[in-house]
């Protein structure tokens, strides 16, 4: 019967970052830089809420849209970035994974053509293709990662439908200059494209603050925006996320989301209304340490020669290992079966960076010191 499921589903190919953390989960004593999750705890106030509410019996649906009074306090967030929405142009979602899969279901028609800027993450170019459509890659390799105005024009035809605009970006870490997005912005208006723009590392920057394309005048009618709970909050497991676009296009997202899942846990929005009220000190001291992190990765790798372009925010350092002329995969399945340290190769986020690997630097600072320690080992073993 295997044979009678779904062509597009056949050429669909696993997660580059599962597979290896499938063969980390099989061995003993690795140090993990590759999945990508805070290594912090909920914040206690978060756990605490949900635990009350769900004691007080409010374990039962939502409305479709989610909580009226986490979507007041999401609409209040969103301010802080110059985003005008109203509670009824906001969908709570499973987390931003569902977010993704939401925009691009509503959006999607057989054929057209969805842009992904390269590297990226890992589930955009699956779920256009499950989804029909053609997922038309940009290299921004040799623009130190970043989307210029100038590519984007050149990969626009008849047929696009929308540009993802991951930034901070995962795996880079790369923020865009407000000038950057403004000139993107200008071609999206020029052709009357979509936008889904996933901030959900919005929180996590470093020294230099994340710009929305969405609060650029005139841009909330070709915006989808999608954000989450998961990275800032240290709220992966409870898989809540959200989305955010004009009431007209929220009225008919709506409708995938109420046949699909429904609404998301009752007990994750209360936890993530408890995040918004009061948890953004506990996000300042874990962004803090994750930036200490940041910069001992970062300087170790420099140390060690290997070319990196420093990540201005999320949690991902990027190198190139060209120098080393070492591809990407050997190195990650080397560096586990002989040091014990696992990364992902770059090939997971874009079938041109076969000479690059992601290392999370979200993980114990003991382990990353380690970490650098063998891998620099190994580097010079090659």
């Amino acid at each position: 019967m295997i044979n009678k499921i779904s062509n597009r589903l056949k050429e669909i190919k696993p997660s580059g970052i599962r597979k290896f953390f499938d063969l980390v989960q099989a061995k003993k004593d690795v140090i993990s830089l590759g999945v990508g999750e805070p290594d912090f705890t909920t914040p206690w106030g978060i756990i605490e809420s949900a635990f009350y509410n769900m004691g007080k019996g409010k374990t039962h649906y939502t409305s479709n849209n989610g909580l009226l009074e986490l979507r007041l306090e999401i609409k209040n967030y969103l301010k802080k970035y110059n985003l005008d929405y109203d509670e009824d142009e906001i969908i709570v979602t499973v987390g931003g994974s569902e977010g993704i899969d939401l925009a691009l279901r509503g959006l999607i028609n057989p054929g057209d053509e969805i842009i992904v800027p390269e590297p990226i993450y890992v589930p955009y170019k699956p779920l256009s293709m499950l989804n029909e459509a053609k997922a038309v890659t940009i290299d921004t390799s040799k623009t130190n990662f970043r989307l210029t105005a100038k590519s984007l024009e050149e990969k626009i035809t008849s047929k696009t439908k929308a540009l993802i605009l991951c930034y901070p970006n995962n795996p880079t870490g790369i923020i865009l200059d407000k000038e950057e997005v403004e000139e993107i912005a200008k071609v999206i208006k020029k052709h009357k494209i979509w936008v889904i723009s996933d901030e959900i590392y919005s929180e996590l920057n470093y020294g230099k603050e994340h710009f929305s394309i969405a609060s650029i005048e005139g841009m909330k009618d070709y915006v989808i925006y999608l954000n989450g709970f998961s990275k800032a909050f240290a709220m992966t497991g409870w898989r809540i996320g959200f989305l955010a676009a004009k009431k007209e296009l929220i009225n008919e997202l709506i409708k995938i989301h109420q046949y699909a899942i429904m609404c998301a846990p009752v007990m994750s929005q209360y936890g993530a209304i408890e995040a918004l009220k009061n948890s953004f000190p506990e996000v300042e001291k874990m962004k803090n340490s994750y930036d200490r992190r940041r910069r001992l990765m970062l300087n170790g790798f420099r140390e060690i020669g290997l070319d990196v372009i420093e990540p201005e925010g999320a949690l991902y350092i990027f190198p190139s290992l060209e120098k080393l002329g070492i591809k990407g995969e050997e190195f990650a399945i080397r560096l586990l079966e002989e040091k014990g340290v696992a990364v992902v190769p770059g090939t997971a986020f874009g079938e041109g960076f076969e000479y690059n690997i992601r290392c999370c630097y979200a993980t114990d600072i003991e382990d990353i010191k380690e970490a650098i320690k063998r891998i620099k080992e190994f580097v010079d073993e090659l």
